[in-house]
């Protein structure tokens, strides 16, 4: 119980370790929207955010469990799979007409190449404007998949109990963890189609279909 006329009781938020507000006034400084990443235990949430006099208003979002419907039979919480998600949260930016963002981590652990950095990646290359450092990006094989692949293919190889133990869901199910690069691949090319994105000229050009 506060006691002292100097106790002031912190933000409900705050108490709880969800809202770092110095940082969250930082970034409303900027007058941009946010891209706000999250990883839950299962999936990766990115939305695109502005802010409102009464809270926050949603501009774009995606799901990592929307990947099901493009095709991604792996983890929904993996790097891959937070550049998909990503990439598609990005598109629907843009299709809102939104250009610019700036990065909301809130306070999870910033480490560079990382999962949180991957779906920052995918915005990026879905052609929306987030200031960054390069070094904070996964490299490209990490963001295809390739270790895991590569892992999977040695365990199955050197291992196979030990394979079987680790990826009995993905066997249960039939799915080839060794494959996950060329199905990122395909996986991204659907969702530029269903997207209307096209190549022109080097760059990405968003249609005015399937976003939602």
């Amino acid at each position: 119980m506060a006691r002292s006329g100097r106790y002031k009781v912190k933000f409900r938020r705050r108490r709880e370790g969800k809202t770092d507000y110095r940082k969250r006034l930082a970034l409303l400084k900027s007058g941009l929207p946010r891209l706000v990443v999250r990883r839950t235990n299962r999936h990766i949430i990115v939305q695109v955010m502005e802010y409102v006099p009464n809270g926050d208003r949603v501009l774009a979002y995606a799901f990592s469990k929307e990947l099901r419907k493009f095709g991604w039979e792996y983890s929904l919480k993996s790097t891959p799979a937070a550049y998909l998600t990503g990439y598609l949260a990005a598109l629907r930016a843009k299709k809102a007409g939104v250009e610019r963002a700036v990065l909301d981590l809130g306070r999870q652990a910033s480490t560079p190449g990382s999962k949180l950095y991957a779906a920052l990646k995918g915005a990026l290359d879905a052609g929306l404007e987030v200031p960054h450092g390069e070094e904070i990006l996964p490299n490209e094989s990490r963001i295809r998949g390739e270790h895991i692949a590569s892992w999977a293919a040695t365990l199955r190889e050197e291992n196979p109990e030990f394979y079987e133990r680790q990826f009995s869901d993905y066997i249960r199910r039939g799915v080839d963890p060794t494959t996950i690069p060329e199905v990122f691949e395909q996986v991204l090319e659907r969702i530029k189609q269903l997207n209307g994105v096209e190549p022109e000229g080097g760059a990405l050009k968003v249609g005015e279909e399937g976003a939602s």
